[in-house]
């Protein structure tokens, strides 16, 4: 998986455990004194004939109330739905809006690069936190939230200083990346299969360590601008890491579907919010400087 927040997480990652062969072909290798994954149903004799352990049968009234009693929902039974991912993901993205154009706004112009900075750190410090917690914290994440606003709305105001429009470019560029990935998934046209995972990882390590000696020559001073991705093979780069950015999209809608499938947890669709807040942040950092990349050939 590329995306950490879901690659390390149990209910969301692809089983890898004993047993995941087995249910791959569709049966199971449970204990039978184990509780079955989420979603799995017992197996016979896994609590006994009538149920848990030591539970003494039903009589025909028990019986007769269970049958005529309504069914239970989401509600009752807790676990994620589609519905609990797209409230939580509508909701992450509406406070980062708010506090970007808070921070494009209201902060002073000299403060600008303090609150980027201070972003940026207190969004990477709460990123990994968030990530490599295995129960979620919708506190933290809403944290991490604020941060990422913060840095973003400096970040976007800089960068269109440097081409104006630039910012609105991005926003609905990361839109239709979104929905064309969205599409894609779920029309079948592109599969999440360990091959796709495999290519995307290694892609992803390339690409992180391109950036990591771009950043080093950058602070420097051995390059300058945007280091070694002016000009064309900027724009090279730039549509690789968009690609990179919309593959990764597609890793993360199969992680959610096989966490609905699965019926984990409700709480966990606030892991599901957060993996694809990061992924969305990510995409719309490198539209940005696509965009502002490309603008930069007119004024030359």
């Amino acid at each position: 998986m590329s995306n950490p927040v879901f690659s390390r997480s149990d209910v969301f990652g692809e089983p890898r455990r004993n047993g995941a062969a087995g249910a791959r072909r569709g049966g199971t290798t449970t204990h039978p004194n184990q509780t079955p994954a989420y979603g799995t149903a017992p197996q016979p004799g896994q609590y006994g004939q009538y149920g848990a352990a030591g539970q003494q049968p039903m009589d025909a009234s028990e019986l007769d109330a269970m049958y005529q009693s309504p069914s239970a929902t989401t509600a009752d039974t807790r676990r994620m739905t589609y519905d609990d991912v797209i409230i939580k993901t509508g909701g992450l993205l509406a406070l980062l809006v708010v506090v970007a154009a808070a921070t494009w706004t209201l902060v002073p112009r000299p403060m600008l690069g303090i609150v980027m900075i201070v972003g940026l750190v207190g969004g990477l410090v709460l990123g990994l936190v968030n990530a490599f917690k295995k129960n979620p914290s919708p506190a933290l994440i809403v944290a991490y939230t604020v941060f990422e606003g913060a840095f973003l709305g400096a970040i976007s105001l800089m960068f269109n200083q440097m081409a104006e429009g630039a910012v609105w470019q991005a926003v609905l560029g990361t839109a239709s990346v979104f929905a064309v990935s969205l599409f894609l998934f779920r029309s079948g046209k592109v599969r999440v299969t360990p091959k796709f995972t495999r290519w995307l990882m290694f892609a992803l390590m390339g690409y992180a360590l391109f950036s990591l000696i771009n950043f080093v020559l950058m602070i420097t001073g051995v390059l300058d601008g945007f280091g070694m991705r002016n000009g064309p093979i900027g724009v090279i780069v730039g549509l690789v890491a968009v690609g990179l950015a919309a593959a990764s999209l597609i890793v993360d809608f199969d992680s959610i579907k096989r966490g609905v499938e699965a019926g984990v947890p409700a709480k966990m669709a606030w892991s599901a919010a957060f993996g694809l807040l990061v992924t969305l942040i990510w995409l719309y950092l490198e539209l940005l400087r696509l965009v502002t990349i490309i603008s930069s050939f007119g004024s030359d």
